[in-house]
Order: structure tokens, then C-alpha cells, then sequence
């Protein structure tokens, strides 16, 4: 074989492989979004749904795990009925992510189905005890002393 035609299916071979890389990077991908933005949302697409567990929601139908995810600040829910793996940290209260789509014969308009296996929960840290607001950061200088930057 000549090295021109080897290395003329090199080139091809390798742009090939990068365009089913970017392929899979970009238009295979979910949109991340939080409940108060699903309303919009297109039947038939993927999203990744992030948020908050509602506590009091979570229920068990058979093999089908019906809970209602909030936003981070609290407001708006929607409903995710989910089959498949459940994690070990999965708790009422705790953030999640979970890939969803809206079915055009869905039970309700908030309410989405879980693509099984997609359930992702978030773990508290250890060190967390839940009091501290999560959007006020602490300053401390290099005697560990807090510094008010404000």
C-alpha cells in the first residue's frame, strides 16, 4: 500500500472518529434545568432536571417511584415518575439530578418521566449541619480569624 494512501486514510479515520466525539459531546446532551424552567419544556426532549427533594412526596407504585422535585430557593415543583436504580443516599430534602423527558401522554403537565437509571443524589457534606446559609461565603485571613469584607 503506498504511504499516500495510508496516510490519506489516517486523516480520514481520525476526522471521522472527531466528528462522532463532538457529535456525542454537544447534540446528545441533556439540558440542565431547575422546575421553574420546565415549563417550557419540549415533549419528546431530554433534560436534566436538578433540585431539591420535596419532602412528603416521595411514594412507591409498584416498580415506579413518584416524587416532586423544587428548586434550590424553594417555589415552583414538579412531578418525576422514575424507574430503575434508586442510590443508597436518595432522601426527601436532598438534591438530585435525574434525566426526564415530558411523555405526550403524560398523566400531567408537571409531571415527567425519569430515564431509568439516571438518578443522581447529592450527598450532604459531613461537615455541613444544615444551619449556615449556602450563599453567604466566610473570609478568614492566615490566623483563621474571619475578616468582614463587606
Amino acid at each position: 500500500m503506498p504511504r499516500t494512501l495510508r496516510l490519506s486514510f489516517a486523516i480520514v479515520a481520525a476526522v471521522s472518529l472527531a466528528a462522532a466525539l463532538l457529535y456525542t459531546s454537544f447534540l446528545g446532551s441533556a439540558e440542565a434545568r431547575q422546575p421553574s424552567q420546565m415549563s417550557s419544556a419540549e415533549v419528546g426532549k431530554s433534560y436534566q432536571l436538578t433540585g431539591r427533594v420535596v419532602k412528603g412526596s416521595v411514594k412507591r407504585d409498584g416498580e415506579t417511584l413518584h416524587f416532586r422535585v423544587e428548586d434550590r430557593d424553594g417555589g415552583h415543583s414538579v412531578g418525576i415518575a422514575y424507574s430503575g436504580q434508586v442510590p443508597d443516599p436518595f432522601r426527601e430534602g436532598r438534591e438530585v439530578i435525574v434525566t426526564v423527558h415530558r411523555a405526550a401522554d403524560g398523566p400531567a403537565d408537571d409531571v415527567f418521566t425519569g430515564k431509568p437509571d439516571s438518578l443522581i443524589t447529592k450527598c450532604p457534606s459531613k461537615f455541613d449541619d444544615g444551619t449556615e446559609d449556602p450563599t453567604k461565603m466566610e473570609w478568614r485571613d492566615s490566623d483563621n480569624r474571619v475578616v468582614d469584607v463587606d
